[in-house]
């Protein structure tokens, strides 16, 4: 018969006199010959692949079967959340810093965080900015034309308009401007005649 360890020994006198429970010994690992490990790695396989690709529950549905080149897809804005949390860690001793530069940084990229993991959520993007770096901005589409009561189209410029197909520029605002001025000074000079 082998001999027994000493903190056996111990234990076993102690289990004898004590009313409190004995500590459970620690399991060995248990040591698997290589044909144990196929099977249980093709058992995992057929486990996987009936469990089929993931869901992503947690993505609001509006979102979740965006594809992947898509300006806003889930897997472009999970890995801007993660670049913008390492930013936010590394900003976090500006949070009450005397110097107002830096605790907008630290502010900025906090509301970007909760503004992208909102996104997520919700599926409604809140930021006008987006990118890994906050560097691109949303652009703003017309749905729904509004007019002015002579009947002219009321426009704002930064906004694309599918009536003139594409964005209405600076430019195109300060022709209409001319040509609403132009308008107006012919109708005062008849009302004058």
């Amino acid at each position: 018969m082998a001999r027994k360890s000493k903190l056996n020994q111990i234990r076993e006198e102690l289990a004898k006199t004590s009313t409190v429970k004995p500590v459970k010994k620690p399991r060995k690992k248990r040591v698997l010959t290589p044909e144990q490990k196929a099977v249980l790695v093709e058992r995992m396989a057929k486990a996987r692949e009936a469990r089929g690709p993931a869901k992503h529950m947690s993505i609001d549905e509006s979102i979740r079967n965006l594809p992947d080149d898509h300006l806003l897809s889930p897997k472009k804005v999970k890995e801007w959340l993660k670049q913008q949390k390492e930013m936010l860690k590394a900003l976090k001793h500006q949070k009450d810093s005397k110097d107002s530069a830096m605790r907008k940084q630290y502010y900025d990229t906090e509301t970007y965080v909760f503004n992208l993991q909102r996104y997520l959520t919700d599926g409604v993007y809140r930021d006008f900015r987006y990118g890994a770096e906050k560097q691109s901005k949303i652009k703003h589409s017309c749905t729904v034309m509004a007019y002015y009561p002579d009947g002219t189209v009321k426009r704002t410029p930064g906004v694309f308009y599918a009536d003139i197909g594409g964005e209405y520029t600076n430019e195109m605002a300060a022709e209409d401007y001319a040509r609403q001025r132009k308008i107006s000074n012919k109708k005062r000079v008849r009302k004058v005649n």
